[in-house]
């Protein structure tokens, strides 16, 4: 057994001071609070055990809270271990967050749905660790990677257009993603890259990157997004916001060549459902199953001791009100 939280056991200490407390004041005596003539009728036989048993409600209440102290260090165990199938998969989501994200040729956007079905894809992938880089006109790391599954999508809810500069730097958004599997130990190491345009900016060129990434064995999905032709786009003018259309441009070539030079393949999303269609496939492709025993069940034994704890109060309540009842 071991404690989530052992430095509160320190508090343990705090029952000697009490103990010592309660010692001198029973061995100094306290003033009586009635005065009689004559106290025989108050002489019981077992005068000697009630002496004793008046001292059981403090030591009932100083166990209680030495019970009490062990259940907030939050006692567990680990002794079994469960077999866990895993994918041994190291993921990182590039996304696009340009503005043209904001087309509405998906519902509501490019952006939500993307948002959306990733996390659809999160939540499908339990056991692998991923993380999520994001690309403009630069880009950075929105999550390391991890398997922290609660925390992943509370940040991929979190992104959005507009907080760093606009462009389309396809090229840096590989590069981040790479850079977040380059030490990786995993088995199979892999990036989806989900964009909507052309490499306009950027210090890192898209082919670069992705040589970078057949360096180091990292294998890139692409994903162009956009319906054929032309797209919706919230256009804000001095009357408010106007739904324009715009042109669809995708580099198609270079994300065919990106995900050639890497061993990936290319995917073309025109709406939901078929970006939908594409994680699924890509769920599917990346399948490395591998039996691991060394998750450790934990099992929390503070409800023993806090019952305990209880037990222990109402038996004080007893004795002190039932069998050594004092006169006021």
């Amino acid at each position: 057994m071991f404690f989530e939280y052992p430095k509160l056991l320190y508090l343990l200490l705090l029952l000697i001071p009490l103990a010592a407390l309660y010692v001198w004041r029973e061995w100094k005596g306290a003033s009586p609070s009635l005065t009689v003539s004559n106290s025989s009728q108050w002489k019981a036989p077992r005068t000697q055990m009630m002496t004793w048993l008046r001292h059981v409600p403090f030591v009932l209440r100083l166990a209680a809270l030495a019970l009490i102290i062990v259940a907030i260090a939050r006692p567990r165990t680990s002794q079994d271990f469960e077999k866990v199938d895993s994918e041994g998969i190291d993921i990182v989501l590039a996304m696009d967050v340009s503005t043209s994200m904001l087309a509405r040729d998906f519902n509501p956007d490019r952006i939500g749905a993307a948002k959306d079905i990733a996390i659809e894809f999160i939540a499908s992938r339990p056991t692998d660790r991923i993380g999520i880089a994001v690309f403009a006109g630069e880009s950075y790391t929105q999550c390391p990677v991890t398997t922290d599954r609660v925390t992943l999508i509370n940040m991929m809810k979190e992104v959005q257009t507009g907080l760093i500069d606009d462009g389309t730097a396809i090229g840096n958004g590989l590069a981040t993603a790479v850079a977040r599997l380059k030490d990786s130990d995993a088995k199979s190491r892999v990036v989806i890259l989900l964009t909507d345009g052309v490499n306009n900016c950027g210090e890192v060129s898209p082919e670069t990157a992705a040589e970078i990434a057949k360096t180091y064995g990292i294998r890139v999905y692409t994903i162009g997004v956009g319906a054929q032709g032309e797209a919706p786009y919230p256009v804000t003018t001095p009357w408010g916001v106007e739904i324009q259309k715009i042109k669809v441009e995708i580099d198609e070539e270079l994300l065919k060549n990106i995900a050639a030079t890497t061993d990936g393949k290319y995917f073309r999303a025109t709406d939901n459902t078929k970006l939908m269609e594409i994680y699924g496939e890509i769920n599917k492709m990346e399948k490395n199953r591998t039996t691991i025993d060394s998750f450790p069940i934990y099992r929390e034994k503070f409800m023993v001791f806090a019952i305990w704890a209880l037990v222990l109060l109402l038996l004080e309540l007893l004795f002190k009100y039932a069998v050594i009842r004092r006169i006021p």
